[in-house]
């Protein structure tokens, strides 16, 4: 099938690659002039595991080529629509970018042309999108949901053996064309969903949230273990055994980020409030996550008497989670920012993050930053180690040399990456997230 894919984000890029990678003709397309030349040289503007190798694969066999005009439309069955949905003030989704995308794609369309809403969106945005287009062209046309459910650092993984496909459509033809597409990713068994294109789109919302809301109830559950003398690893290990809770998504740490889960769950409390009603769970999930991005920075003041003035930290980690150099929504963010305005200063390293995180963080902390290439320069001269993305490097690191280069031992483990017995008998001080630390 010939297809086109509207923006080169991290949705776009990864799915337009993968449908080259199972014989699919896509032509990925963007106004950015120096990402689609980058792309054309073979290279990624995001870092995903494995990515590079299926662009310059595909680059090189023709069946993936990258334009900045929409040529490729009039030749294509389905065309995608994967551009960013950012969150406005009020928490509502920005479809600005959507909205342009859909006109400037209707007026290349031919007849017949699949539409696919890939972005996260509002419930009820189809019927926007088909207004959109309808008033941009004579031609016929249908329009699908298709959300993502990729995760970043395994979004190849996801994409070629997903768990499920959801499909929202109003005709067959449109959903024998989508299962015709995604068929050969599913011959393990796993289900194309058909449903309505509004219930496709509560369903990447619903997902999300579940999912946002799994992380902080096992965060809440870290906390009370601080009080009551409890572990949470244990006692995770205790509930995610029932097969009705089951295991992922439930591991304490400093609070969701990146940038699907802050925004969806953003977004759905706003499409509650638009209807007139209250998503309770959902409300809570997002007040939990807030707090928990300080909580272990309210440790790190108690430790030392609320004066942070002239310490320097080392913090492992600036992506939101590990596998990616993505920051949105890092909690990395709020800890140096925190650390920073209490008057300390901070000397960090992430082994893809550190451009991005500088880029994102305001320029007003940026002198009391400094980056480092390697995990142990970072200490030196520091009061203490923060541990903030779970990094796989970051997990069994020579203690001797942190022990070394720190003017103290200590040691705040926002990820709960480090054994506490060993560390505690190596003489560190030791801080994490509800694990019992005699």
């Amino acid at each position: 099938m010939r297809i086109s894919v509207i923006g080169t984000g991290y949705v776009g890029l990864v799915s337009g690659t993968c449908f080259a990678e199972i014989g699919h003709g896509v032509t990925c397309i963007d106004v950015v002039e120096s990402k689609i030349k980058m792309l054309r040289d073979g290279k990624s503007p995001i870092y995903e595991p494995g990515l590079n190798d299926l662009l310059e694969r595909n680059i090189k066999s023709k069946r993936l080529d990258f334009s900045l005009g929409l040529e490729s439309i009039k030749e294509s069955r389905a065309i995608f629509l994967a551009v960013g949905t950012p969150s406005d003030d009020d928490g509502s989704a920005d479809l600005t970018y959507l909205f342009k995308a859909a006109e400037d794609v209707a007026k290349n369309i031919e007849d017949d042309a699949i539409i696919v809403i890939k972005s996260t969106v509002p419930v009820g945005t189809h019927k926007k999108i088909y207004e959109v287009v309808a008033k941009n062209t004579n031609k016929k046309f249908h329009i699908v949901n298709n959300p993502e459910f990729l995760k970043e650092g395994s979004a190849i993984e996801d994409f070629m053996r997903p768990d499920r496909v959801v499909i929202g459509h109003q005709d067959e033809y449109a959903a024998n064309a989508m299962n015709e597409l995604y068929e050969p990713l599913v011959k393990q068994g796993n289900p194309i969903y058909m449903m309505s294109n509004i219930s496709a789109e509560m369903t990447k919302y619903a997902a999300n949230c579940f999912l946002a809301t799994k992380i902080s109830f096992i965060n809440e559950i870290a906390k009370l273990c601080d009080i009551v003398g409890a572990d949470v690893n244990e006692v995770r290990k205790g509930i995610s055994s029932d097969e009705r809770i089951g295991t992922h998504f439930l591991y304490p740490g400093p609070g969701y980020g990146g940038s699907c889960f802050p925004k969806d769950v953003k977004a759905l409390i706003y499409t509650a409030k638009e209807f007139g009603t209250e998503l309770k769970i959902v409300n809570a999930t997002e007040e939990v996550n807030d707090a928990q991005k300080t909580y272990m920075f309210d440790k790190i003041l108690k430790h030392y008497g609320d004066d942070l003035a002239g310490k320097t930290f080392a913090m492992w980690g600036t992506a939101f989670k590990a596998n990616t150099d993505d920051v949105r929504e890092s909690p990395a963010i709020k800890m140096s920012e925190c650390l920073i305005n209490a008057g300390a200063t901070v000397q960090f390293f992430d082994p893809i993050a550190t451009e991005t995180f500088l880029s994102a963080i305001d320029n007003k902390y940026h002198s009391s930053l400094s980056s480092f290439e390697n995990k142990y320069d970072c200490l030196k001269s520091c009061d203490a180690l923060i541990t903030m993305t779970e990094w796989r490097e970051f997990t069994f690191p020579d203690y001797q040399e942190i022990k070394s280069r720190l003017n103290s031992p200590v040691i705040f483990d926002a990820r709960n990456l480090f054994k506490t017995a060993k560390v505690k008998e190596l003489g560190f001080e030791y801080y994490a997230i509800g694990k019992k630390i005699d």
